[in-house]
């Protein structure tokens, strides 16, 4: 397997549960992104369909601020379990948000975060298999904080491309390999 690989796609295309089929070692690292949201029922469902999937050898670590997901992918060794990380748009919204990018400031926290990353994914000695969303083959969002968003993490998607292996796009459930 390579090391490095990039899972995209876009809403319920399958990309978790096909990142997740990628790894088949009892132990795995599984790196959790997303922030919780009080009084967000739904969201809470949707990490809980996540954790319910996950065999119970895996161990999960939550990414609580955006500088948690490079500093655990640069401090990996070879002989580590693989990891997992779902997903980098999670991460994204967590950048955008500590900057404030959503009232139009934070440009250099956002390049900064990403490029941290971007060299962490290039770096990372483990096997690393990471999910993103594919956004940009949609309609183009009617609101500036969609925009922003959308225009970012293609940038994102395409740096962490570049230094990946691997990448397979998932359009209905099945997986187109691109590289």
């Amino acid at each position: 397997m390579s090391p490095r690989t990039l899972v995209l796609g876009g809403a319920r295309s399958g990309k978790s549960a096909h990142a997740e089929g990628l790894l088949t070692e009892a132990t795995v690292t599984y790196v959790a992104t997303a922030r919780r949201y009080p009084d967000d029922p739904d969201w809470d469902a949707r990490i809980a369909q996540h954790v319910a999937r996950r065999p119970s050898t895996w161990h999960t670590v939550e990414a609580s601020s955006p500088a948690d997901l490079p500093a655990l992918l640069t401090a990996t060794q070879y002989e580590d379990p693989p990891i997992l990380v779902d997903d980098l748009s999670t991460w994204l919204v967590g950048v955008l948000d500590d900057a404030q990018a959503w009232e139009g400031n934070g440009a250099e926290a956002i390049a900064g975060n990403v490029d941290q990353l971007v060299r962490s994914v290039a770096t990372c000695r483990a096997r690393l298999v990471l999910v993103t969303a594919e956004v940009g083959l949609g309609v183009i969002p009617s609101t500036r904080s969609g925009r922003l968003f959308r225009d970012h993490l293609g940038a994102l998607n395409a740096r962490v491309a570049e230094v990946c292996d691997e990448v397979t796009l998932l359009v209905a459930g099945i997986p187109l390999k691109l590289r």
